[in-house]
């Protein structure tokens, strides 16, 4: 159950060894922790330090290119494993966390831009993540997408307690230069890390080499046993008589044997139209659900401090958090469904649910229900906690249905695809992750400035594209469940 039971038997329910999943499963809490735990209070850091909203955007969003850069050498340099990118990853969230904690003392604008670049290095992992729960080494056909959730579920739980976090330690005041509101979630982030990494260097268990006798002897058996039957059944044509009644047998290679051994041998497996279809809607959609969750990330803290909310860094984080954490039971309930819905239902389910968020929202600010500038809006009681309950219940199904749809993005392709392509489309699909996050970081901080309804709009238009290519492509993305 929850995917978490060894079967013995390889097959198409195979996992890795419980405590390496644990490893993988929690580096990717951690990451989602680390890149959340600034947000609630990253704009007034960078207003602190002489910066702006849009900048603050930037910080959020930015580690993710350096991310970008960073994976092609990686993976010509990990042999196809996943310890060295472990290693890579705790080191450079220590450092990264270290320096951005210090842009304080030294007042330095550029130093948190700096250090989350360093970050960035680390949140490569997250496509080491995705492909080790799709590989097919390890994972079977029908443990994929039960364990993606298992990411998404971690996707839940750092994006609620990465703000929650932050915006709690806002409050222990500034008094300290170096430990205060500012720089205390980067400190305590920094030892998380590092006891994390004793416990990589002591638990985790990379994927074993491949016994080449162990391959050759099976090999030489198979072509054993196909000669056998060749000698026993031989064709016409194919004997020929030595004398005393005994007969030899002659291999001729045919046509069709040539064929099926250049099939085999085939490096670069073949990819079909509706396949590349897949690809295409699924790096849409993984582009889709993160600039969106990005956008309302980053947005949340500066929308909310306008007088229509006037959120504090802990309120905001409350909020993120809030909205977070009551989607966990759905996706918690996603890991029971996945073995029984395609990939493509859940997807559906989910960009439905997290457009009627969108539709709703603009709904509220093209009535003036919610404040679109923050400025003629009175922040009185009652006016204040409908304004709350409305952006609330928006924020709620954005968060759900955008989870909840990024859960089946790398699980599908693996599925349909050779597992040679494994390592391409698990690096397509982080490359997507990435080009939403940043661009939905600094969409989101830029929101208020540009207007609420065009930040809103264009994130519906994207979300209309992503659901116009499910639907052309509806047939050519099933697959099997689990």
């Amino acid at each position: 159950m929850f995917g978490w039971t060894n079967n013995p038997t390889d097959g198409e329910f195979k996992l890795p060894k419980f405590a390496s999943r644990v490893i993988i499963l929690s580096s990717n809490l951690l990451l989602q922790m680390s890149f959340f735990i600034i947000v609630s209070s990253s704009n007034e850091y960078a207003n602190h330090l002489g910066g702006d909203s849009t900048f603050s955007g930037v910080v959020i969003g930015i580690p993710t290119v350096f991310s970008g850069l960073a994976l092609i050498p990686m993976q010509r340099w990990d042999g196809g494993k996943y310890k060295f990118a472990l290693h890579l990853s705790c080191g450079a969230s220590i450092v990264g966390h270290i320096l951005y904690a210090c842009a304080y003392r030294a007042h330095w604008l550029y130093l948190i831009l700096m250090g989350r670049l360093v970050s960035g290095l680390a949140f490569s992992m997250w496509m080491y993540c995705k492909r080790y729960c799709s590989d097919g080494r390890i994972v079977g056909m029908r443990q994929r997408t039960t364990l993606a959730g298992w990411l998404v579920v971690g996707q839940g739980l750092g994006m609620s307690a990465g703000p929650f976090l932050g915006g709690l330690l806002t409050k222990i005041g500034f008094a300290n230069a170096v430990f205060n509101g500012y720089t205390s979630p980067s400190w305590i982030m920094a030892g998380v890390w590092a006891a994390f990494w004793v416990c990589v260097w002591i638990w985790f268990e990379d994927v074993p080499d491949e016994d080449e006798d162990e391959t050759q002897t099976s090999a030489s058996t198979s072509t054993s046993a196909r000669v056998s039957v060749d000698a026993a059944a031989p064709t016409k044509g194919e004997s020929e008589a030595v004398g005393n009644g005994n007969v030899r047998v002659v291999e001729r290679p045919s046509p069709e044997s040539d064929t099926t051994a250049d099939s085999v041998d085939d490096s670069m497996p073949v990819v079909t139209f509706g396949q590349w279809g897949s690809i295409v809607c699924m790096c849409w959609c993984a582009m889709t659900c993160f600039f969106i969750l990005g956008a309302w990330e980053s947005n949340i803290p500066v929308f909310g401090a306008t007088p229509a909310l006037s959120f504090s860094p802990f309120m905001a984080g409350n909020f993120i958090a809030l909205g977070g954490i009551t989607t966990l039971p759905f996706l918690l309930a996603n890991l029971f469904m996945a073995r029984r819905l395609q990939d493509r239902h859940i997807l559906l389910v989910g960009s439905s649910l997290g457009l009627v968020g969108l539709l709703t929202f603009i709904g509220l600010l093209s009535t003036h229900t919610i404040s679109s500038n923050g400025g003629s809006v009175n922040s009185g009681d009652s006016l204040f906690k409908k304004n709350y309950a409305s952006f609330f219940m928006c924020w709620w199904l954005i968060a759900l249905g955008f989870n909840l749809a990024s859960t089946v993005t790398v699980s599908l392709l693996s599925k349909q695809l050779p597992q040679a392509w494994n390592s391409r489309t698990s690096l397509f699909i982080q490359y997507s992750n990435y080009a939403g996050r940043v661009s939905g970081a600094i969409w989101g901080g830029s929101g208020v400035a540009v207007g609420m309804e065009r930040y809103v709009g264009l994130q519906i238009a994207i979300a209309g594209i992503g659901i116009a290519l499910f639907g052309g492509f509806y047939r050519a993305l099933k697959t099997k469940t689990g």
